[in-house]
């Protein structure tokens, strides 16, 4: 696959160029499977995978050299070439004349900048820089320090926005109107240099269509969340009302609601219900299972326990709709745990969001979903989001009959650091920042986040295990946000649009840009390739799609390191 290198090629002699080939094969060439698994087993001896929020490539990576990026579609000026494809109304077939507007403002409430829905209205529909689009109408310019509305990024929005590879229903769909459009430059930026400095990953998707909560669950088991017999549970979990087609199967589009307003300029769609689980037999197999934000069973949840008596306080109330029941599915910590491969997720305020949990449900939280009284995360309320912690879904958790298992794989970012800093960091590493440091939209801002992961690689880069290491930086999702490039088609949970993606390490092919198509899941192929582990069925079952569907199975990441 070639890659978009930024190393002075040109500038070699021929005779020294002769001299890189016939050492290398070829600039471009790889060595075979087999030298590459030997190689990696060799040579890499931790994988760690740092997992921020909800943005799509273009909106950070965009302007990033050598990159599939928006000079694909706009020229120098800003301005859309004949290669966009313009957003659609929901008709599927009017050209929106112009964006809508962003439905209740650009800036989140409190923010020291505002831009109202008003200020927002008339740009003109294409992507534009969110930076300084606003200048005319509202004197404002928005940096990374400013805290944007947050946008819809659910399981069946994600899937009619992208309206089959087209990418142009973004607009029509969304909740925030004309902002899905929008991109930063991001280029001053800690994490942008670091991506100069090491690769970049431009052909990544997010492993399945939609939010955060069904991400981080593809992420260590390539598969949805069950909720079995969801119609007749007592809790009555909400259920997804979706079309059909002639044959009785089902789209992937939700049933408006009768007073939705036909034109994305008059406001935004409602839908009959945008629930969290599935219909039965939506993927073909009888089952419900949740695509949509649902809470663990275990705290910190955003649930509070039933009661604070004896081993109560450490389980969520299961009367509550969004509490999932214990999953049981294969993920790669059992995969890991079975071949004696040391693992660990650890998550920014994990201690203190397990304290905050076990409070009585009449106690307010001070770190659960807990930002200040505008909903925005400061360094006072952390904002700790428990459905971005997917192993604290699984029966093997459970935190009586399981506890040892808790402390030996589920921790606290302060355990990362000092593991890090001792050399004794676990072979496999799972790192969530908590809200404040996660760059979703609606509460947090994009500096804090950037400053604290490229602070986290200054201490892994310092740690003496740094010299085996590969550190993946990527994003859950897309968080709603627009993007050119068409995901591949696959299976029924995605891979949906495309996010950044960092391959950050010693072994790095520093200094290019790397566009082999991956996705989210792609993290699990390289764990499984280095440690030797049975492959999640979820995995075979995505390549198998692609394959069918006319594409190519995802890649493993290897492509981004230099093993030959």
């Amino acid at each position: 696959m070639k890659k978009t290198s930024f190393r002075p090629y040109a500038l070699l002699t021929p005779v020294a160029l002769a001299s890189l080939l016939s050492l290398g094969g070829c600039l471009e060439g790889e060595p075979n499977d087999v030298d590459i698994t030997t190689q990696l087993k060799s040579r890499v001896q931790n994988i760690v995978v740092i997992y921020a929020e909800n943005r799509a490539f273009d909106n950070l990576y965009g302007n990033f050299p050598g990159a599939n990026g928006l000079s694909t579609v706009v020229d120098s000026s800003g301005k859309v070439t004949a290669t966009y494809v313009v957003q659609k109304d929901r008709d599927g077939a009017t050209t929106l004349a112009t964006l809508p507007p962003v439905w209740g403002g650009v800036t989140a409430a409190g923010s020291s900048v505002t831009v109202t829905q008003a200020q927002s209205a008339g740009l003109a529909n294409g992507p534009f820089n969110i930076g300084t689009a606003f200048k005319a109408s509202a004197n404002a310019t928005i940096d990374g320090s400013v805290v944007t509305r947050d946008l819809y990024h659910r399981f069946f929005e994600n899937q009619m926005q992208i309206n089959g590879g087209k990418n142009d229903m973004f607009a029509a769909w969304a909740d925030a109107g004309g902002l899905v459009m929008g991109y930063f430059d991001y280029s001053a930026s800690p994490l942008y240099k670091l991506a100069q400095q090491y690769t970049l990953a431009d052909n990544f998707f997010q492993g399945a269509f939609g939010g955060s909560f069904l991400n981080h669950q593809y992420l260590i088991c390539a598969c949805a969340p069950e909720f079995p017999n969801a119609d007749t549970a007592a809790a009555k979990p909400t259920i997804a009302v979706v079309d059909k087609n002639s044959d009785g199967s089902y789209t992937s589009s939700l049933t408006r609601a009768s007073t939705s307003k036909a034109s994305a300029l008059d406001g935004t769609a409602t839908f009959t219900l945008s629930g969290n689980i599935t219909p039965a037999n939506y993927f073909g197999d009888g089952k419900f299972y949740a695509v949509n934000t649902m809470q663990a069973p275990y705290q910190p949840s955003g649930n509070a326990p039933a009661g604070v008596s004896g081993s109560g306080a450490l389980f969520a109330d299961t009367s509550k709709a969004t509490t999932l029941p214990p999953q049981t599915q294969q993920n790669i910590g059992d995969l890991l745990s079975a071949k004696s491969v040391t693992w660990a997720w650890y998550a920014g305020s994990w201690n203190a969001a397990l304290q905050d949990g076990m409070q009585a449900s009449t106690a307010p939280r001070s770190v659960i979903y807990a930002g200040n009284s505008n909903g925005v995360a400061t360094t006072a309320n952390v904002d700790f989001q428990p459905h971005h912690h997917p192993f604290n879904y699984y029966a093997n958790f459970d935190p009586v009959s399981h506890a040892t298992d808790r402390t030996t794989h589920l921790k606290d970012y302060n355990d990362l650091v000092a593991d890090a800093a001792a050399g004794t960091l676990p072979s496999v590493v799972f790192y969530k920042p908590e809200g404040l440091y996660n760059q979703h939209p609606g509460y947090a801002n994009i500096a804090n986040a950037d400053q604290k992961i490229a602070d986290l690689v200054a201490k892994l880069q310092a740690s003496p295990q740094w010299k085996n290491m590969v550190i993946v930086v990527t994003y859950d999702e897309n968080g709603g946000q627009w993007d050119h490039v068409s995901p591949p088609k696959g299976d029924k949970l995605g891979p949906g649009t495309r996010i950044p993606a960092l391959i950050i390490s010693p072994l790095s092919k520093a200094g290019t840009v790397d566009h082999t198509q991956y996705d989210t899941a792609s993290v699990l192929r390289l764990i499984t390739r280095r440690f030797g582990l049975d492959v999640l069925p979820g995995l075979a079952a995505r390549d198998a799609a692609l394959k069918t569907a006319g594409g190519q199975p995802m890649g493993d990441m290897t492509n981004a390191l230099r093993l030959n």
